[in-house]
């Protein structure tokens, strides 16, 4: 089994301020991330002045302002992300960030960013499709929100020729109560459009995204916030760092659980069968000559000796010497 990707989605929850976007980076490498994600966009070209809040904002920011004036409040500057592509590199965790436009993603491209990661509000921008796919990089699409035939579509737009896509399932719903996941739909996805795919966490807590784990998704997405409390759209359903750092090491267990799916004994398993399988002993006092029978035969365990198994096979033989009760048969 291939090493899970773990994503710690740090999306806006620095609030438009670079020093906590940096502390949100340290927080993903000593949570045990692979990658730390941001989310890159002027948000004139995101949102037009009259666009209303997601309900979810809505909720978690008030209606004091649009939406637009909401994602002008958490933009950082080009010179902003260069700056957390270089932390990165230093920290030794991979740089990712959405792009929510063309002008975004090539100043990304610029800075040598691996993997085009491309959030489920673009899964229908033809324009953005064509210009992620031009560029001939590894691409993750977010599914949220989409139907397959809508997928499909994307992936008509994407994949001109062997690209190395991944498809994360997820549910654009924040947070995301468990009957609303559908986890199973990573899979059909998987066996429909024979891409990896992986799981893009909205829920509440860290179960979800370990059952993802466990079902074979190569790629995990999750939310991280220094604090759950501080202002702003996405921090109540973000993972504190400790919290972050409980989901890491779960689905790690979890890799190591999932093993080569060849049944066989482990090793540690191999020192203990001798001492809890049974094998056969005397049941009472055996004499010299006597055949062995149901009655004077039976299992227990005791040290290593004749498997129950071979019992058919000793039944009306004969003892070659006196057994007392409890001693092994075959000694």
């Amino acid at each position: 089994m291939n090493k899970i990707m773990i994503i710690a989605e740090a999306g806006v929850n620095h609030n438009g301020d670079l020093d906590i976007a940096r502390q949100l980076v340290d927080a993903a490498w000593a949570a045990g991330a692979d990658a730390v994600k941001f989310q890159t966009f002027r948000a004139e070209l995101l949102a037009a002045s009259s666009a209303k809040k997601a309900r979810y904002q809505f909720h978690n920011t008030g209606n004091n302002n649009s939406q637009y004036e909401m994602l002008k409040d958490l933009e950082l500057s080009w010179n902003d992300f260069k700056v957390l592509s270089q932390y990165c590199a230093f920290r030794g965790i991979q740089f990712l960030s959405s792009p929510f436009d063309e002008e975004s993603m090539e100043y990304l491209d610029s800075l040598g960013m691996a993997i085009i990661k491309i959030p489920s509000g673009e899964i229908t921008n033809y324009c953005y499709l064509k210009k992620a796919a031009a560029l001939k990089k590894p691409i993750i699409l977010s599914t949220g929100m989409s139907t397959p035939d809508e997928i499909g579509e994307a992936l008509g737009l994407l994949d001109t020729g062997g690209q190395d896509i991944t498809l994360l399932h997820c549910s654009s719903i924040y947070p995301t109560p468990p009957e609303d996941v559908n986890l199973n739909a990573m899979i059909t996805m998987r066996e429909s459009f024979h891409k990896k795919t992986g799981y893009s966490d909205h829920t509440a807590g860290i179960e979800v995204a370990v059952a993802a784990a466990a079902l074979g998704a190569c790629v995990i997405e999750k939310h991280m916030t220094l604090d759950k409390t501080m202002p702003g759209p996405d921090h109540r359903m973000s993972l504190e760092p400790d919290e972050f750092k409980h989901m890491t090491d779960s689905v790690r267990n979890i890799e190591k659980a999932m093993g080569n799916g060849i049944k066989a004994p482990a090793g540690e398993e191999l020192k203990n069968r001798d001492h809890v399988r049974k094998f056969l002993v005397a049941a009472r006092d055996i004499q010299t000559g006597e055949p062995f029978t149901m009655e004077n035969l039976c299992a227990k365990r005791c040290s290593p000796g004749i498997s129950p198994m071979k019992l058919p096979k000793i039944l009306g033989t004969c003892a070659d010497r006196d057994y007392r009760k409890d001693d092994k048969i075959g000694e």
